[in-house]
């Protein structure tokens, strides 16, 4: 079985202080937050971006800022910015990390989903388009964000189109409100789902983040944790850092016996070109 690729999403748009002390706001927070990840295993870095206020954004120079942050002290990361941003925001400005040199691969989200109250996460058929159709301009592997598997169709069939290159990595999101559940029945119908040849990550969240992990690991699948999905290292016990969050996830592939890939060999395993310092 190849080695685990551990992706952690370090703080999302959502999450904040109020849920866990720790949860990164500021330039320096991030860089924080992405080392612990790093040192613990981690081999890429789902990246969203805040103002110091704690207000996302997704803005070209905040990223910026950030990844070349993030790369003085994680020199071989893999970054992978998000394109999905917060609920309101329009498609341009959800774009612009992709305008920026160098980003190797980047979220696609596959479908609308209910976020909970009046919240609606909007992806439309030719939202997908577009967004793929840059990516493919760019030079940007895509990370297929799927909640639920009408979505996998979807990227299926939009590659077929050509507006999604091939051959896919998908991310399971699993245990969002909207979205599929996290028990083993729904991680074996996503998986079951995807073509031949795929990689795929798993994102469970809440208190779905470690089961899933565990039935990703066993599967030969990856893994993503992270303040963005769950803040709590076990129940009612708060994570001090995204680096703890890592670690119990090395713990556990460790007792399966699951290597832990580093970013040279995650960039291989997912087809993306050696890095260049």
């Amino acid at each position: 079985m190849e080695k685990l690729v551990i992706t952690a999403a370090i703080c999302g748009a959502e999450v904040l202080k109020e849920h866990n002390p720790a949860v990164p706001y500021t330039v320096a927070e991030i860089v924080r937050e992405a080392k612990s990840a790093y040192d613990a295993g981690a081999s890429v870095i789902h990246l969203h971006v805040r103002y110091d206020d704690g207000t996302p954004t997704q803005s070209k120079e905040r990223f910026k800022e950030c990844i070349d942050a993030i790369y003085q002290v994680c020199p071989d990361i893999i970054i992978l910015p998000s394109t999905g941003g917060a609920v309101g925001m329009t498609d341009d400005e959800r774009l612009e990390p992709t305008e920026l040199d160098g980003i190797e691969i980047a979220t696609l989200d596959c479908g609308t989903c209910n976020f909970g109250g009046d919240d609606i996460f909007i992806n439309t058929e030719n939202t997908i388009k577009h967004f793929g159709q840059r990516m493919i301009e760019r030079g940007i592997k895509p990370e297929l964000e799927v909640f639920d598997k009408s979505m996998i169709e979807m990227a299926v069939r939009l590659a077929k189109k050509g507006f999604i290159k091939e051959p896919f990595h998908f991310d399971f999101v699993m245990g969002v409100n909207g979205g599929i559940g996290g028990d083993i029945r729904d991680f074996a119908f996503l998986r079951g789902s995807i073509p031949a040849g795929s990689t795929y990550t798993v994102a469970g969240v809440g208190r779905y983040e470690f089961p899933v992990a565990a039935m990703s690991i066993l599967d030969g699948g990856h893994v993503r944790v992270g303040f963005e999905d769950n803040v709590y290292l076990s129940k009612g016990v708060l994570a001090r850092s995204n680096g703890e969050l890592v670690e119990k996830v090395v713990r556990i592939a460790k007792e399966f016996g699951r290597g832990i890939a580093n970013p040279t060999e995650a960039r291989e395993i997912y087809g993306l070109p050696a890095k260049k310092f």
